[in-house]
């Protein structure tokens, strides 16, 4: 796990305005250092994830957290919710259609402070 000045620093390089204020709002809260930390790593080291391997890594009633960009290739037969730092408009419409919540990180930081019952999926 990174520190929070090694966050910090590269939270400095950083220009994407909604990427700086969830990873502000991760370093603020306890339990979410170490998704910060992941946000703050380069982006080509962010997740992309893809409907097929979340509906593969997942049970119903999950808490699904991906810190990268969720992708719309394949199909999801579970009702789970989904948080992610960012959605393709496809992958957020299959999402929807399975009856799946879709939230953003920021929007989970509020509902869930303490960031309990999490399973956070990166690259395979």
């Amino acid at each position: 796990m990174k520190s929070k000045t090694k966050i910090e620093k590269q939270l400095r390089k950083k220009e994407n305005p909604q990427l700086v204020k969830t990873i502000i709002e991760c370093k603020k809260k306890k339990g979410w250092v170490e998704v910060a930390g992941l946000l703050s790593a380069p982006r080509k080291n962010h997740a992309q994830i893809n409907l097929d391997f979340i509906n593969n890594q997942s049970k119903s009633g999950e808490t699904i957290l991906i810190p990268g960009k969720v992708l719309s290739q394949g199909k999801l037969d579970k009702k789970i919710k989904v948080v992610a730092l960012n959605f393709s408009e496809t992958a957020k419409e299959k999402l929807k259609n399975s009856g799946s919540q879709v939230l953003t990180i920021i929007e989970e930081i509020k509902s869930n402070p303490e960031a309990k019952g999490l399973k956070v999926l990166t690259r395979k």
